[in-house]
């Protein structure tokens, strides 16, 4: 979405955000997710920009251990490596 900022970064660039799913929709069907959060918690979604988007689904490939233990804004920045990444490419164009 044009125009919005990152919400781990702040930066709002020319090629706007994208919608990570906090909980990767794979894991939507996954009885151990159904068990544990609600519909909506499971389509909570924030605004990030592509670099960090990218960022964290190469930092964390696993989609069940991103659903599991980095749901949240808070938990994703408290990744050594993530928070990291944010504090280079705040400093980037």
């Amino acid at each position: 979405m044009k125009d919005r900022a990152c919400q781990l970064c702040g930066r709002v660039t020319k090629r706007g955000t994208t919608e990570h799913h906090l909980i990767p929709r794979t894991c939507h069907a996954n009885k151990w997710f159904k068990k544990r959060f609600s519909r909506e918690v499971m389509r909570t979604t924030v605004s990030l920009c592509r670099a960090c988007h990218g960022a964290i689904h190469d930092l964390i490939p696993d989609e069940k251990e991103l659903g599991r233990d980095f749901n949240t804004l808070d938990k994703l920045l408290a990744h050594s490596a993530i928070e990291k990444f944010v504090e280079w490419v705040k400093k980037q164009k």
